[in-house]
């Protein structure tokens, strides 16, 4: 009992030092996971890209292990980076919250997200599932916002760690009332097959019935389309202009 509760309080002593941006650049699906699998030996101390050289040192101080530079197949340390969404292209798919470790995008279902600020992380986890690449990483450019995140380092890792953790608990918890949902309409689906087998001859089209398509997916298709041809209706508006301005500038050439 003594060694799990020695071994538990030396990954939660890890884990105090990694940054809890929740990048997965580690390899591993969170700083908790990573800081555990450092505890028994199975990554290096130099798997964390957003820690940098900074965390490298924290954690050969704390494990007294001798100093790797960043391993550059995990990354390699940036500036601090926050995500942005064009809100004029966003669909409102939903892909990037669900995507996001920290719950720091808002929005609802067909309509427009945003990222909040002051929570995100800038693991950049939201940029590959956007359909219609409207999400990008931009850097702190704000002298005050950049300032005040290197100074309060800590608690916003604190902060982070604890919004990571009440969303794992939240998609659990989710998920097992799924399960319980699902598990009701199948018990109450077989006694509806057995009323029906008794009370019902089948018809020979309920074989050949067409497959109901995914409204989800096709919602999100749906609006992809709409976003697309809105960039091309901008772009061919822009044309025009562009052209009249092209003929000028030659006009002017000539003369």
């Amino acid at each position: 009992m003594t060694s799990d509760l020695e071994h538990d309080a030396l990954i939660n002593r890890i884990d105090a030092v990694l940054p809890q941006t929740q990048c997965t650049k580690c390899g591993y699906n969170g700083c908790r996971p990573y800081a555990t699998a450092i505890a028994e030996g199975a990554a290096d101390i130099n798997q964390c890209p957003p820690g940098g050289d900074e965390g490298i040192h924290k954690l050969v101080r704390l494990l007294n292990r001798p100093y790797k530079p960043l391993n550059p197949q995990n990354g390699v340390e940036k500036p601090l980076v926050l995500a942005f969404i064009d809100e004029a292209i966003c669909i409102g798919c939903t892909l990037c919250i669900k995507a996001c470790p920290v719950d720091a995008i808002s929005g609802a279902a067909k309509q427009m997200h945003t990222v909040v600020k002051a929570l995100c992380t800038g693991c950049d986890l939201c940029v590959a599932p956007c359909p219609v690449d409207c999400i990008s990483m931009e850097p702190v450019m704000d002298p005050q916002e950049a300032r005040h995140r290197h100074d309060e380092k800590q608690a916003f890792a604190d902060a982070s760690r604890e919004r990571f953790e009440f969303r794992n608990m939240r998609l659990e918890r989710d998920k097992l009332e799924k399960a319980d949902r699902m598990a009701a309409r199948g018990l109450a689906r077989q006694d509806v097959d057995v009323d029906t087998t008794q009370t019902t001859p089948s018809t020979p089209n309920e074989a050949t019935a067409p497959v109901i398509e995914d409204p989800k997916k096709a919602l999100i298709a749906a609006a992809m389309a709409r976003a697309k041809a809105q960039r091309e209706a901008q772009a061919a508006a822009s044309a025009p202009a562009q052209g009249k301005q092209e003929d000028k500038d030659s006009t002017k050439d000539s003369q």
